[in-house]
């Protein structure tokens, strides 16, 4: 498969780069910080995301949709991380769309998916319960009552948990905890009588929760796939959020180059340009090829989720990884580059390194992602 954009591609990125420049740049998330929004993103650019057809990026034209695939909904959340657009794009078009996309059942796909098309409808993914991404770390449990069942347990790190209307919860039906089989997925209500919701203040100034369940009730149709069979199904889901986070950090490191170089073009110091000492030019230039390299691991990773998801996790896992190294180290060079007013409020680098961090660890670090590959290569 050709490594390169198509023109509907292009066309695509280059509208995307154009809405977010205007509508919605890192003045809106410094806006939304300061007052104290508690959805924590702006409302009226996520229906207007829904009007042009992202938020149904990934969910067919059957429901609303636009389908355009994985590697157009990547393009779409690179251009988010080149302005820091906070939204709950990833949580919703991306691994909702693909939960009840690939895995809903008819009556879950035809009342989720024309919502979460047109933007009306977010989703949210509870699937860690401690410090660290452990997927199959399940303890929450599913128990059957009746037609249905009662989840009791407590997820951590929910993104967009705190303005989400279902959230996609993983809970064991069968086995031990740790063990792959005996995990299944259900769609539940946010307001569901049981759920406790525990704020987070994040340092990227997103919303993230923690969520208790006591002895929720949900009925049988809230199953998402098969009773018992959800890891596989999970590792789909997750590895869309991966490609997802992976292409808006490439998007955020390529931010921090462009500001940077700006920056050397303009400083100066002893009578010349800083752009102008070879020390820096090296910086930027190693900086910049790594950045070139690690668009080429996300494009990969994106196309192999369109055209043979089941073997997707390969190429996921070192997008993830190596963008979560090459942006940490964007932003690092980026703030060491501006010298120290590079670590005050006044500039947005900060911004850019405080949401690359949580993007690193959200749904698997660099470590975790690198383990993941070594252990599908033979190692």
């Amino acid at each position: 498969m050709a490594m390169v954009l198509d023109e509907e591609q292009s066309m695509l990125r280059d509208a995307a780069r154009g809405f977010l420049t205007d509508h919605a740049p890192v003045s809106q998330l410094r806006k939304l910080r300061d007052s104290g929004n508690e959805d924590k993103f702006d409302r009226a650019t996520w229906a207007a995301m829904g009007e042009m057809g992202w938020a149904g990026v990934l969910v067919d034209e059957d429901h609303g949709g636009v389908d355009m695939g994985f590697q157009a909904a990547g393009l779409i959340a690179e251009e988010m991380g080149r302005t820091l657009t906070a939204s709950p794009y990833l949580s919703t078009a991306m691994m909702g769309a693909t939960a009840l996309g690939a895995y809903g059942t008819t009556s879950q796909k035809e009342t989720w998916l024309p919502k979460i098309a047109t933007g009306e409808a977010i989703m949210a993914i509870a699937v860690d319960e401690g410090r660290k991404h452990r997927p199959q770390q399940v303890a929450t449990t599913a128990s059957k009552s009746g037609n249905g069942f009662k989840i009791s347990g407590t997820k951590t790190f929910v993104a967009d948990g705190g303005v989400a209307e279902q959230i996609i919860v993983t809970a064991r039906t069968a086995g031990g905890e740790g063990e792959k089989e005996g995990i299944s997925l259900f769609l539940v209500s946010a307001d569901a009588a049981g759920i406790t919701k525990t704020h987070h203040d994040m340092i990227d100034s997103r919303n993230s929760v923690t969520l208790s369940f006591d002895d929720v009730e949900v009925d049988g149709d809230a199953i998402i796939g098969e009773i018992d069979g959800g890891a596989s199904p999970l590792n789909h889901i997750l590895n869309a959020g991966r490609a997802g986070l992976a292409a808006e950090m490439s998007g955020s490191a390529q931010a921090c180059l462009s500001m940077t170089v700006d920056y050397l073009k303009e400083r100066k110091q002893f009578g010349k340009t800083i752009g102008e000492f070879q020390a820096l030019q090296h910086r930027a230039s190693h900086l910049y090829s790594e950045i070139e390299l690690a668009k080429a691991v996300v494009m990969k990773a994106l196309q192999g989720l369109d055209s043979a998801p089941e073997h997707a996790s390969l190429m996921v896992a070192a997008a993830k990884a190596k963008l979560g190294q090459v942006a940490q180290l964007a932003a690092q060079e980026s703030i060491q580059m501006h010298g120290g007013i590079g670590m005050t409020d006044e500039y947005d680098i900060g911004f850019y390194m405080k949401r690359i961090r949580v993007a690193e660890a959200l749904y698997g670090d660099s470590h975790y992602q690198a383990d993941i590959y070594a252990k599908l290569r033979g190692f």
